[in-house]
């Protein structure tokens, strides 16, 4: 059982990092952004790339990091220049990943692991004898996550981070502060999309694989754990709203096995995506209610 739960939580952590970049495009940007489902393959490939070229860990996670980074900067440049709608944007930079993540795969729509030695691998032999697999894998994730959140705690403290903030409430306030915006969402989109990257990265060290088809439907899983993460906590602190974004995403982690694990709803793997789908029309549904309700009390 105690196995189970650190399953759990490694997983929630991983997808959390993601779900922390989907909160800055669709909570603080408002920015309906669909790179996500291409730059998070792309992390798992750029990082395949670089343990297969023998490149320090630190450096390919730098490179995921830039690699996402420019996706989502050329989903905002779609946007912005070409004047193209921000959901159109997102869908045409995710496919043309697609075929970029392919060439950085060297045409390989799978690259294994197993003969190559990952991170995780490493702190495994690090801790050997110390603590399992499992819970040396959730340590790591613990203090990556930590400093992740903590760094993106500081930077929407910063005069550029409490911009971004304001430019998805008001806009105009922003520009009529002679702020561009265009450059704004560029930086945040960016941003948003290097997480994703970063979160692919492990998730693909994690399963042992990297594969171009890893972020099929991610984007669902992070606003499903976003919008739950705002059930467990209400606040407009970002210190605990970037905190209730990493317990959504375990706590979507922790529901997703329940409903493979109930043997009378007969579930199969190949039903993940339909689940996801449904969660988030529940989530939805609950939130459009509450809404009334609270419009009606007032």
């Amino acid at each position: 059982m105690t196995e189970i739960f650190g399953i759990i939580l490694i997983e929630g952590l991983i997808y959390g990092i993601m779900a922390l970049g989907v909160f800055i495009s669709f909570r603080i940007l408002d920015f309906p952004d669909l790179t996500v489902d291409g730059s998070f393959p792309m992390g798992a490939a750029v990082m395949a790339a670089c343990l297969l070229a023998d490149i320090p860990y630190v450096a390919a996670f730098a490179l995921t990091f830039i690699a996402g980074s420019l996706a989502g900067m050329t989903t905002a440049v779609f946007h912005n220049k070409l004047k193209i709608p921000g959901l159109l944007a997102g869908i045409l930079t995710m496919t043309i990943l697609y075929s970029i993540n392919l060439r950085i795969q060297n045409f390989s729509p799978n690259i294994s692991f197993l003969k190559v030695e990952t991170l995780f691998d490493s702190v495994h032999d690090m801790m050997k004898g110390v603590m399992g697999s499992t819970w040396s894998v959730l340590l790591l994730l613990v203090a990556v996550t930590f400093v992740l959140k903590t760094l993106l705690d500081l930077f929407f403290h910063t005069d550029m981070g409490l911009t971004l903030g304001a430019m998805g409430d008001n806009e105009q306030m922003v520009i009529a502060q002679g702020v561009n915006p265009r450059v704004m969402k560029m930086i945040g989109i960016g941003v948003s999309n290097g997480l994703v990257a970063i979160s692919g990265a492990f998730a693909a060290q994690y399963q042992g694989q990297a594969d171009v088809n890893l972020g099929r439907g991610i984007v669902v899983m992070g606003l499903a754990s976003v919008m739950i993460g705002e059930f467990l906590i209400k606040s407009n602190r970002i210190s605990l709203l970037t905190l209730r974004v990493l317990l959504g995403s375990i706590a979507f982690r922790g529901i997703m096995f329940l409903a493979r694990n109930l043997t009378f709803l007969n579930l199969k793997p190949s039903d993940l995506q339909l689940i996801y789908g449904l969660s988030i029309v529940l989530l939805l549904l609950v939130t459009g209610r509450k809404q009334k309700k609270n419009k009606r009390s007032v």
